[in-house]
């Protein structure tokens, strides 16, 4: 419907959704700490200002944007996504959560796949004077924050998904 992205556009989380790691997508399997058959969530390949290792939830199939997205696989990406603000209380302690998700260029939309933030936030961690310094996370760097968050939906996985 409202699409942007290219003809010839290699997706990086199409390829993540595959189990692909090659030149065009940042993201390890590692950074994958949950998945089943509508949608997948892991640590994001880049951290912002001083508060790293938020996540992205994202729908296995390609859909660009909020226009496009089945109710289904919506309302699975909020119920994950709620499941991951309680898995940052739990495990990184934060002090509250922030969600954001970017539709068309003019919205800041860079990966042209529907995925859904969630950050966990600090008092004082200024993140919105910081969302402009984005860097990409060395796969080292990111994989302690997907370790505390597998293992969380490892132990809560028979009782709360």
């Amino acid at each position: 419907m409202y699409n942007h992205a290219p003809i010839d556009y290699k997706c990086p989380l199409c390829l993540t959704a595959k189990g692909i790691e090659n030149k065009d997508t940042m993201a390890k399997q590692a950074d994958v700490f949950y998945k089943d058959d509508l949608v997948f969530a892991m640590v994001n390949s880049k951290f912002v200002g001083n508060n790293p290792g938020h996540v992205v939830v994202v729908p296995n199939e390609h859909y660009e944007n909020i226009y496009d997205i089945p109710r289904k696989v919506a309302h699975r990406i909020f119920d994950i996504a709620q499941q991951v603000a309680l898995a940052l209380k739990e495990v990184r302690k934060c002090d509250g959560i922030m969600t954001q998700q970017n539709n068309e260029p003019a919205s800041g939309q860079h990966a042209f796949h529907f995925h859904f933030h969630i950050f966990p936030r600090f008092d004082a961690d200024d993140l919105g004077k910081n969302l402009a310094n984005v860097r990409v996370a060395d796969p080292d760097a990111r994989l302690p924050y997907a370790e505390s968050l597998r293992n969380y939906f490892e132990s809560k996985r028979s009782d709360q998904l």
